[in-house]
């Protein structure tokens, strides 16, 4: 098996090592807070739990209200299994949470100016240890605006740019690493090849019966 054979080979194993061992990673995300009109929209509201804390029970009330002065309204609910709630929002909603529910997030489809307002996530979780069953509350709030277009947002175009211009900076530093690595694998076989060519190339005679130190009388 050639050198280059051998480090395709161990960069393999190391490839698949490496793709076994990735877990699902839980992130705190900000929710988007503007739609489009006639688009669905995604309200994220993620609570991140440590391993042991995964066997929780969890429900999850959905609340909205159109101001901060109005009385808000319980528009879904999650206890067991997502749950619409009868009323103008029923049907509209969808359940976008994860299995393990510390992704907790809903989605509107077909946004409608009327949605726009005040979004509350509301987590109960109820823990159980071996000595003591703790529970926890937590709200998110998301202010919604919906318009008739998507608005120019110069911050995510430059995000944009700056990302096409390091993939092409990271693929061309790729590509220069691997030639010098062809490259330097490749003078190493030919060394190792002209090696044997000028050992064969020795007269047998010579093989066996290598010279010695000279021998003075």
């Amino acid at each position: 098996m050639t050198t280059q054979k051998k480090l395709l080979w161990q960069f393999l194993m190391l490839l698949i090592f490496a793709v076994e061992e990735c877990r699902p990673v839980c992130v705190d995300a900000i929710s988007d807070t503007e739609a489009v009109l006639g688009s669905p929209m995604k309200l994220t509201c993620i609570l991140c739990m440590k391993r042991e804390e995964i066997s929780a029970q969890t429900k999850v009330y959905w609340y909205y209200r159109p101001d901060q002065d109005a009385v808000r309204q319980t528009i879904y609910l999650y206890d067991g299994k997502p749950q619409e709630v009868e009323g103008p929002w029923k049907g509209r909603l969808l359940w976008n949470g994860s299995k393990d529910l510390q992704d907790v997030s809903i989605s509107i489809s077909n946004v409608s100016l009327n949605d726009s307002g005040l979004y509350e996530c509301e987590v109960h979780r109820q823990f159980s240890f071996n000595s003591y069953s703790p529970s926890t509350e937590k709200t998110f709030e998301i202010e919604l605006v919906v318009r008739e277009k998507a608005s120019d947002d110069p911050t995510a175009l430059y995000s944009e740019i700056m990302m096409y211009v390091l993939l092409v900076f990271l693929t061309f530093w790729l590509l220069v690493e691997m030639i010098y690595c062809y490259r330097k694998i490749s003078k190493s076989d030919e060394q190792v090849q002209d090696s044997v060519t000028d050992y064969l190339a020795i007269p047998s005679e010579n093989k066996e019966n290598p010279p010695g130190p000279a021998v003075t009388e």
